[in-house]
């Protein structure tokens, strides 16, 4: 009789663990993975990524077709109306496609589902629905749930005061939607209600939006935002919500202090951020306590501190990206397997998926200005507009820029921001770059196609050297 019940046991299937268990699969080791969800794929599947995509298109769609942008290429439409039912059931096509695609996956890895959720007994061992089960490496995947807003009580089923998951399932416009948190998830849910007829609020603490951006992306969202008809309270605290006969009445004040308002609300969607889900895993039992803020460490190859039990994605300190997970979910694998799994987590892109997108990787300017002693000079920058790209301006898309920020003594590449109706795909091109290395000279006397959007990195990168010839 094997010592243990499975050589792998992954607890969570969001994109970190179902990547992890199938990853170790296919090296050949017996695996299984608990998950508590009916549905394969975690918050991402669920209740984010992917649904907020699914919602972000249509009613990008919606909204090109009421505000006369089809007019632009010579399309007349005659009275537009919303389907809201149809285009939230859209959105649960999409949602069913792909978590059954991952069941599917898991049968043809004969990867064992153990449906519940798992709660340490030992260093080896769990429990899940009642069941024990042993296994010689456990990989926590637990994930992150939305952080909740202290006296502010989130009541999805009501529709008035919501988090990310309810305000993905409303089945009405509301008039005016508040959104309590001006970072990625509040900005593109707002988008999502505002291009649907709402009027929309964004309440941030900071004095800008997008923190963990580039400074110029982050003062130029500002602008997009306020433009497409966002009203931005900057430098806002919320104090309270009040909610009476279906509607919301927040109480705000200036975050350094000072004279408190009201703001009526129809629902309040509180997106502050999210944290770590370590609850019920009785990680007591195996002597494995949190960081400061509520993170599991672990070391390079995903080892905590507790022998054969490992770590990766929301749960482990790191911006909380299912890409992040998903490239952490084979190292972990690999590393369990012999091999040699790595994570460069210099290099992991980040995107905001409205309308235009926001995408970056590697290093701000700030971040990069300090990290050069504050010495201006050890550092270049070039920004290249989209107003001055061809295909940018042939679609209609003059709003955004690509920067390049490089080292000035090497040329090699820092960092890269982009604000474009595709920067989320343009970023890949700029991530591949500072995996490899690249320099700026690489980028610019690289042939891109003509005429596409990207064009408009290799213009920046041709700015750091000598000069763009489009400007």
């Amino acid at each position: 009789m094997a010592e243990y019940d499975y050589d792998v046991l992954v607890i969570g299937a969001g994109p970190g663990g179902y990547v992890a268990a199938i990853r170790a699969a296919q090296l050949g080791l017996k695996t299984a993975c608990a998950e508590g969800r009916e549905t394969l794929g975690g918050t991402c599947l669920n209740v984010g990524c992917i649904p907020s995509k699914a919602l972000l298109h249509g009613s990008e769609k919606y909204d090109e077709a009421v505000n006369g942008t089809f007019a632009n290429y010579g399309i007349k439409t005659g009275p537009v109306e919303l389907d809201l039912s149809a285009m939230q059931a859209q959105k649960l096509d999409s949602v069913k496609g792909l978590t059954g695609g991952i069941e599917f996956l898991f049968k043809k890895n004969k990867i064992t589902w153990l449906k519940g959720y798992a709660t340490f007994e030992d260093a080896h061992s769990v429990t899940v629905a009642g069941q024990k089960v042993s296994a010689k490496h456990i990989v926590i995947a637990t994930g992150s749930s939305v952080t909740p807003l202290p006296g502010v009580t989130v009541d999805n089923d009501a529709g008035v005061v919501v988090d990310s998951t309810g305000a993905l399932a409303l089945d009405r416009v509301p008039e005016h939607l508040v959104v309590i948190g001006g970072g990625v998830i509040g900005l593109e849910l707002g988008s999502v209600w505002r291009r649907l007829g709402a009027k929309v609020t964004v309440v941030e603490y900071l004095d800008q939006l997008l923190p963990g951006m580039d400074g110029d992306v982050r003062k130029e969202a500002a602008k997009i935002f306020k433009k497409q008809g966002m009203a931005l309270k900057l430098s806002t605290k919320v104090t309270g919500v009040a909610v009476e006969g279906g509607k919301a009445t927040l109480t705000v004040e200036p975050s350094a202090g000072g004279a408190a308002e009201t703001i009526e609300a129809d629902c309040v969607l509180v997106a502050i951020g999210r944290r770590p889900n370590t609850d019920g895993l009785g990680l007591d039992k195996i002597g494995l306590e949190l960081n400061g803020r509520g993170q599991i460490e672990t070391d390079h190859d995903f080892r905590t501190k507790v022998d054969g039990v490992w770590a990766i994605g929301d749960v482990i300190p790191g911006p909380m990206l299912a890409h992040k997970a998903e490239d952490e979910g084979i190292a972990v694998a690999e590393n369990i397997a012999g091999l040699t799994g790595i994570v460069n987590h210099d290099v992991i892109p980040g995107v905001v998926y409205t309308f235009p997108e926001f995408a970056g990787v590697g290093l701000t300017q700030e971040a990069a200005l300090e990290k050069a002693g504050g010495d201006q000079s050890k550092i270049k920058v070039s920004k290249f507009p989209m107003l001055a790209n061809s295909r940018a301006k042939t679609n209609h898309e003059p709003d955004g820029f690509v920067k390049v920020i490089a080292d000035a003594q090497t040329d090699r590449v820092l960092g890269v921001w982009a604000i474009a109706s595709v920067a989320g795909t343009m970023i890949a091109e700029a991530a591949l770059a500072l995996e490899f290395g690249a320099t700026s000279e690489d980028i610019a006397y690289t042939c891109h196609a003509h005429p596409t959007h990207s064009e408009a990195l290799k213009e920046a990168a041709m700015g750091i050297r000598e000069k763009p010839i489009h400007i």
